[in-house]
């Protein structure tokens, strides 16, 4: 006979780093102590991949949310800020554009200002989309400051994100989670203990300890210790829509100016990343095994790497996808046991937080309802396809053809939901928006403009504004950004 659902009581997870770390900083600053205990196992042994050095702006917001102060945060972890990403080589090979956060210039009254903008081009204004980027000009200038802190200025709606060490952001998520009474036990999981209908029961460690849960959370990394191993939840293969299945990645010394973006450089056979770090700075190499060797793939990252390095290259194989059922039975995966997709637009910390607000958002007890499973497992999977079809528009509408790599992706079979958004902004500038989104319009409209992609026409009802008006708009605008980033404290110097 099952016994009757009772609150959870006890939840373990499984995994230290970035994501169980995480998981642990959130559910102590949300679940009262005096009511549940929380209990996280990591064995110094294993080690952690520890590249989640990039984030998106959501990641400052939660850190306010845990109500971690972030200029300690930020002088702790070693990190920078982030206005966006500088991506170089994806269109052609000398091609440059910016997908910023934030704003990307202002509605004028009703109307969209990205179909202002459209009008105006087509009568032969040439500012460039990014002009009207508080973060891009920002970026460019190499220039920084708090956009809350000057909200009525012509910066005001910019945004940003922080690049952070992951060897040190763990450590401090660790010390926050165990000063709200979070449990470390140091160890490795030998052997999985489940009732008769698969629900976890205990986990045994290798020095014979038994420990309880009435909830686990994943965070064993690839190896998907209970995810995976033991419940079989089936992975989604994706690498037909992202080609890329390695990284080699290595730390040098930082050099200055620390410029306050990250770096992402299309190569023959996928793209380099660099992320400034105050006392280090971030390299890696992702790319396709089946155009670039690993031999091939190093050899391209130390010829850019510039300053000392300071430890040896790394590498990580990974297969873009994620679990069919993320939450199964009384355990949720987090992080790269519940899927990866590669660290293009820095979504791998966002997802773990989403996967822990989803989590407390459908706190089940004991019994873990099916409808609550099947609409978190819906909810995540959703994510995870939304950031696919992000990173996917990347590398479909290139127009390289100098490597076979670009050419192949020029011929990959688009998910139905990433062909019918293209299909849709071509014919009329619009994006799908359901409200619950990371990438907003900004995001999809810098993608698609720096790939070569505009709409066949902009919306009718923009001709309800005089031309003139929108024109002379558009130039006080620029004017008006390009002068106050002038005025701003260069991103070294905010710093310090």
């Amino acid at each position: 006979m099952s016994m009757q659902p009772r609150p959870l009581q006890k939840i373990v997870i499984v995994g230290g780093g970035t994501a169980g770390w995480l998981a642990a900083a959130m559910l102590s600053c949300q679940l009262s102590s005096e009511l549940y205990r929380i209990q996280l196992i990591e064995s110094d042994a294993l080690g952690t991949i520890g590249l989640g050095e990039s984030t998106v702006p959501p990641f400052v917001g939660l850190l306010r949310r845990l109500g971690i102060d972030e200029s300690d945060f930020v002088s702790q972890t070693q990190a920078t800020y982030k206005l966006g990403i500088k991506f170089s080589g994806w269109r052609e090979r000398d091609n440059h554009y910016f997908h910023p956060f934030g704003v990307l210039g202002h509605s004028m009254g009703a109307l969209d200002f990205y179909h202002c903008w459209l009008r105006a081009r087509q009568h032969g204004d040439t500012t460039e989309l990014q002009d009207f980027s508080p973060c891009r000009v920002m970026a460019e200038e190499g220039r920084f400051f708090f956009p809350e802190q000057a909200r009525h200025t012509p910066i005001g709606g910019a945004n940003y994100a922080l690049h952070v060490d992951a060897t040190k952001t763990a450590p401090y998520l660790r010390d926050y989670a165990q000063k709200r009474g979070v449990q470390r036990t140091e160890g490795l999981v030998t052997r999985v203990e489940q009732d008769v209908q698969g629900f976890i029961q205990a986990l045994h460690l290798q020095d014979g300890q038994r420990v309880e849960g009435d909830f686990f959370l994943d965070c064993s990394g690839f190896k998907a210790l209970l995810i995976g191993e033991t419940l079989g939840s089936e992975y989604v293969d994706w690498r037909k829509y992202l080609p890329c299945d390695r990284a080699v990645a290595i730390k040098t010394r930082a050099v200055t100016p620390v410029v306050p973006y990250t770096l992402a450089a299309a190569h023959k056979s996928g793209w380099r990343w660099r992320i400034p770090l105050r006392e280090t700075t971030g390299h890696g190499i992702v790319y396709a095994s089946e155009f670039c060797s690993d031999e091939q793939a190093k050899s391209l990252l130390m010829r850019h790497l510039d300053a000392e390095r300071i430890d040896e290259p790394r590498y990580i194989l990974f297969a873009a996808g994620h679990r069919r059922e993320i939450w199964k039975n009384n355990c949720i995966a987090l992080g790269l046991s519940s899927g990866f997709v590669e660290p293009l637009e820095a979504t791998s910390i966002h997802l773990v937080a989403r996967g822990v607000e989803f989590f407390l958002r459908y706190f089940p007890n004991t019994a873990c309802h099916p409808a609550l499973v099947r609409e978190y497992n819906r909810k995540m999977c959703a994510d995870y396809e939304e950031v696919r079809d992000f990173l996917m528009l990347h590398y479909c509408t290139t127009q390289r053809t100098d490597t076979p790599f670009w050419r192949y992706c020029q011929t990959l079979a688009l998910p139905d939901s990433l062909a019918e958004r293209i299909e849709l902004f071509r014919a009329s500038g619009s994006l799908p928006q359901e409200g619950d989104e990371l990438f907003r319009a900004s995001s999809w409209q810098s993608v698609f403009e720096g790939m070569g992609i505009r709409p066949d026409h902009y919306n009718p009802r923009v001709d309800n504004l005089s031309l003139l008006d929108i024109q002379q708009s558009l130039s006080t605008a620029k004017k008006a950004i390009a002068g106050m980033v002038k005025k701003l404290p260069h991103h070294t110097d905010f710093l310090q």
